[in-house]
């Protein structure tokens, strides 16, 4: 078998919705929607090794902290291990009093019945009944007409109503899905879920929830978000309803659908913490929710430790985040690329200059801190990788900020390694060259021991210190305009060293009273060779004298 070169002799393109006055494609999203986690159920099922009881408490706990206040947490009729799962949360009091548990049933009596024995005793809650509409399901899996479909949506919604009657303790949510809504003709989902209501009666006080299910993508966003327009705008007693969306992913846009769908009118989402599901997976709801986030608008919910998210997810789910996954996974704010690396630099530092929280870095849409990750894998560095790259690492690392021609001179180094080792670089491993090209570990001609500075009569700095030369400790001394070539002059003076100054930086390497200081000097022999020395002291003063006696160390080598 092979892929067909017309296609079109075996597949239909997704008919185009009639709607001619949507409004959707002008809307913003201006605020969180309700939210409800299904990885204990949907996320569940789609598991090569489905949870245990250990996992699912875990899980559980990790949805209410992160502030999921709506969690489908099984299929209590599908067997014992789901249905005392449930029971235990309930009896247990572990689930929190703004946590509303739900739970999912097909529309069918005992399983509606045992659905709610599960919850019996629970403060408030949502059974979750649902029946597939489409005509594929109609026609191939059930052989059921119109009538029959819409009639297992009524026996069920009755049957609901009088099981609420049954445990008026309980303050009882439902929750109705026309199964298969985005293939199914939108006037037959509106009467299903309009028959329903007619059933339970509610008011905008105590609104049914209708979830309108893409329960396998089969078209672009835009024709979903098309379809919940159609829906809200024709659906009776809109007022009295909540919009609930249920997106996949077979197409790779589960999420662009329900942001979509939001945009037409929706009030909730349904997902998985990364998008965990049958098939390609649910809408995943860290995606959506931090895609508010970065627009300014607050998705209620805290990612604030993703890597801890991450952790139990992984865990309980024994699925690993793929690194590329948004928002969550290890490479997403990585950059390697030498002309990204020297985007997000830049970026970084004109955030230092401004006096305001505006978030503005190339190639960053979101700051990592905000979900505690640090700034030491925002660039990484391979072959690929350019002085900025290389740059960055060290200054988060070390704290040096290397002047940008010295940027250039170090990358030689780097880039020799990361050809030599084909591999990424480790911090480490650009320390230990910083250290060797600039002479940090190797032993040392002229070494400071003490130095002294004075201001001569004519408006020049003395420069006096203790120098060992070769091991021997020596007097000396050199004048100059400035301290810089007053240690330059000496070192000509006393030992016949010349050197030319091109270049000097100084900064600090903290914010507190104990910071050290760095400094960096670019000299030029006369015979052309351009020598970088660097120097490092508790004293800006003595990190500079430091630096002209790297460069000095240097000469020759």
């Amino acid at each position: 078998m092979t892929m067909l070169k017309d296609p079109s002799v075996k597949y239909r393109p997704f008919p185009q919705i009639d709607l001619p006055s949507r409004q959707w494609p002008s809307q913003t999203i201006t605020k969180a929607p309700r939210w409800l986690s299904t990885d204990l159920r949907d996320g569940n099922q789609a598991l090569i090794d489905p949870m245990g009881a250990e996992k699912k408490t875990r899980f559980f706990d990790l949805l209410v902290k992160v502030g999921l206040k709506e969690i489908e947490v099984g299929f209590p009729s599908a067997g014992a291990t789901e249905f005392n799962f449930i029971r235990g949360l309930v009896d247990s009091g572990r689930i929190p009093e703004d946590v509303l548990v739900q739970v999912l049933t097909q529309s069918r009596q005992d399983l509606i019945e045992k659905s709610f024995e599960s919850l019996a005793g629970v403060h408030e809650a949502i059974v979750h009944v649902y029946n597939a509409v489409s005509p594929l399901w109609r026609n191939v899996v059930f052989n059921m007409d119109r009538k029959d479909v819409r009639g297992i949506a009524v026996n069920g919604a009755k049957i609901i109503r009088d099981q609420i009657a049954k445990y008026p303790e309980t303050k009882w949510n439902v929750e109705y899905s026309p199964e298969t809504f985005s293939t199914a003709e939108l006037d037959f989902s509106i009467e299903c879920c309009e028959a329903v209501m007619e059933v339970l009666q509610p008011t905008p006080e105590n609104p049914t929830i209708l979830n309108l299910p893409a329960t396998v993508e089969a078209a672009t966003p835009n024709i979903y978000a098309d379809q919940i327009e159609y829906f809200c705008n024709n659906l009776p007693n809109r007022e009295s309803a909540v919009i609930s969306l249920h997106t996949h992913n077979d197409r790779g846009t589960g999420v662009a659908a329900a942001e979509l769908g939001l945009m037409a009118g929706a009030d909730r989402v349904e997902g998985c913490l990364f998008g965990n599901g049958e098939r390609t997976g649910n809408c995943c709801l860290v995606t959506v929710a931090m895609n508010m986030y970065t627009q300014g608008v607050s998705p209620e919910l805290d990612f604030s430790n993703i890597d801890e998210v991450i952790q139990t997810v992984e865990y309980c789910n024994q699925l690993k985040v793929p690194e590329r996954h948004p928002y969550g996974g290890e490479l997403v704010f990585t950059a390697f690329s030498g002309s990204h690396q020297d985007a997000i630099k830049k970026g970084f530092a004109a955030k230092e200059s401004r006096n305001d929280e505006i978030w503005a870095v190339p190639y960053l849409p979101i700051d990592p801190a905000d979900l505690g990750r640090d700034y030491e894998a925002v660039i990484r560095v391979n072959s690929q990788s350019g002085k900025g790259g290389f740059a960055w690492v060290i200054e988060q690392d070390q704290g040096l900020k290397l002047p940008k021609r010295m940027q250039a001179h170090f990358s030689k180094h780097v880039q020799n390694l990361a050809d030599e080792l084909g591999r990424e670089l480790q911090a480490g491993d650009i320390w230990d060259v910083f250290r060797t090209a600039y002479r940090l570990d190797a032993p040392q001609r002229f070494q400071l021991i003490d130095w002294d500075e004075a201001r001569g009569s004519d408006g020049t700095r003395v420069f006096a210190g203790k120098i060992g030369v070769d091991g021997q400790e020596q007097s000396v001394s050199g004048r100059g305009k400035g301290l810089i070539s007053s240690i330059v002059a000496t070192l000509d003076e006393g030992f016949g060293v010349k050197l030319d100054v091109r270049d000097y930086a100084e900064h600090s390497m903290g914010k507190d009273s104990n910071a050290r200081a760095a400094a960096y000097v670019e000299c030029v022999t006369p015979e052309g060779q351009v020598i970088w020395g660097v120097g490092i002291d508790e004293d800006v003063a003595t990190a500079s004298v430091r630096a002209v006696l790297s460069a000095a160390n240097a000469v020759g080598a």
